[in-house]
């Protein structure tokens, strides 16, 4: 394909210019046209230099330790690199404890330790010493180490921590503290400049900028996350994201990672809901949900045109607990819950999220769609269970008589459902839901998967209490642990 250029008649169009211009001159200056101002199309990078000198003195580096005896190892993998292994999304998380080595024989009682957990951030949201953090950075923590970056260094108190939503306040016995601005996340739009302020892997007072990738990301039940490509690394977790204005947006909280690394996606909590929760932490030390009692799913939009919903949206009801608010209130199985006190279900993300945050007891409208129309329905809000928290055994004298064996090691476990086998790709064994004591030491955590007991396969909780009460206590009894996709045999030694 050839262009054609039209040429003019270059005398003509010399001689017309020549009488545009004396019009022109002949003209007074008020009377001639000013061009309009053209935009730049090109802008300068923004410069980050005041956000910091205005945001960074609130921002702290924390540090944790729990108290071990001394000489007992525990674990699977690196320290250090605990927190970021276990905050990936796209692989499993594997929650990493410390290299285990063969043990040697070692003389007991052993005095308790402090050993160092992890390192993170946080920033302080009021000048008397409460600063919000994640709560997978103080998880587990025996002491709280916070330093300002005046190096000023300051023992903590956890005043509260919501696995839920993976939001921690902690205060310091300080005032006269630097305090940041909280921002409006409905004001955040895409492609919005941000920086984070941190400390990763220990280097306080790191900064680090991008922009906001998305908005509203479904990667948790209760909170839709703000996507951004800032750099966030291991030790970042708990730092605030900051807007060009200077307000803190969210908490860098997670990373998208195929390779171990940073990849350009990392996820940040919006501030408005982490106040909710720190509002509730300060004034209870635990964070109050509302629940109706069903399992969901998405609606896809071939079903939704087939059962004449006309368009992919609400919260398919796939089952129904007996004797939950759903079930009293008339909710079947199948049902596709649409609006939630008026306000409409556009995804089934929306609906844990707005009856979480219902205060239990609250009389509220569920609109269903149920073979081919819409069905009011009245229903109490219930509250849901208090996250499970690890149950030390008895104190010694108070214990009852009829301890199992497994509360003997310090270990509290359940059965997995055939969701949790799928999930977490096992054919049997039984869930960690407390570890103290000699399990404790020997590094078994809240989470884990015992797959075996003394070369015992384990299929459920029974034959786990068989297992254990069989083995011999004045030896160490070897268990097989699952920890992610990591498995590894660990010695629990009883106590003499």
């Amino acid at each position: 394909m050839q262009l054609k250029f039209s040429t003019p008649n270059l005398p003509a169009v010399a001689a017309a210019s020549m009488l545009a211009v004396g019009a022109l001159l002949a003209l007074p200056p008020s009377a001639v046209a000013q061009p309009a101002p053209v935009a730049p199309s090109v802008r300068g990078l923004p410069d980050f230099t005041d956000l910091v000198d205005q945001v960074g003195p609130a921002v702290v580096n924390i540090r944790t330790s729990e108290r071990v005896r001394a000489g007992a190892g525990g674990g699977l993998g690196d320290e250090e690199m605990q927190e970021f292994f276990r905050r990936f999304f796209g692989i499993p998380m594997p929650n990493t404890p410390r290299p285990q080595g063969p043990r040697q024989n070692r003389p007991s009682p052993q005095p308790e330790q402090e050993v160092p957990r992890g390192v993170g951030s946080g920033f302080m949201i009021s000048p008397d010493g409460y600063l919000m953090t994640n709560a997978h950075v103080v998880d587990g923590a025996d002491e709280v180490l916070v330093t300002l970056p005046d190096k000023r260094e300051f023992k903590a108190r956890i005043i509260g921590a919501d696995k839920r939503t993976d939001v921690a306040v902690v205060k310091i016995d300080a005032t006269g503290l630097p305090a940041v601005r909280i921002g409006d996340v409905n004001r955040l739009r895409v492609g919005e400049w941000v920086m984070a302020i941190g400390s990763p892997f220990g280097l306080d007072s790191s900064v680090t900028a991008g922009i906001v990738s998305a908005k509203q990301r479904d990667t948790g039940d209760y909170l839709p996350f703000i996507q951004t490509d800032v750099a966030v690394n291991p030790g970042n977790s708990g730092g605030p994201l900051i807007n060009m204005r200077g307000e803190v947006v969210g908490i860098n909280s997670q990373i998208y990672s195929r390779s171990g690394g940073f990849m350009g996606i990392s996820f940040a909590i919006p501030i408005d809901e982490a106040m909710r929760v720190s509002e509730q932490l300060r004034a209870t030390g635990r964070v109050t949900r509302g629940r109706i009692g069903v399992q969901i799913a998405e609606v896809p939009r071939e079903v939704a045109e087939s059962i004449g919903l006309g368009r992919s949206q609400g919260a398919l009801v796939r089952s129904v607990e007996p004797a939950s608010p759903a079930e009293k209130a008339g909710v079947e199985a199948g049902d596709i819950i649409v609006r939630f006190d008026g306000r409409p279900i556009e995804k089934a993300s929306d609906l844990p999220r707005q009856v979480g945050n219902t205060k239990p007891g609250t009389r509220s409208a569920l609109t269903v769609f149920r073979r081919g129309q819409n069905r009011e329905l009245a229903i109490t809000i219930a509250e849901l269970e208090p996250e499970q928290t690890a149950r030390k055994p008895a104190a010694r004298g108070s214990e009852p008589a009829k301890a199992s064996a497994a509360q003997a090691l310090g270990l509290s476990v359940s059965e997995l459902s055939e969701a949790q086998k799928k999930e977490l790709k096992v054919k049997q064994g039984v869930r960690v839901d407390a570890s103290t004591d000699a399990g404790a030491r020997a590094g078994i955590r809240e989470g884990d998967v015992i797959l075996s007991v003394a070369n015992t396969e384990i299929r459920n909780v029974r034959e786990f209490e068989a297992a254990v009460a069989k083995a011999d206590r004045g030896k160490p009894v070897n268990m097989l642990v699952q920890r992610g996709e990591l498995v590894q045999f660990v010695l629990v030694r009883p106590a003499r």
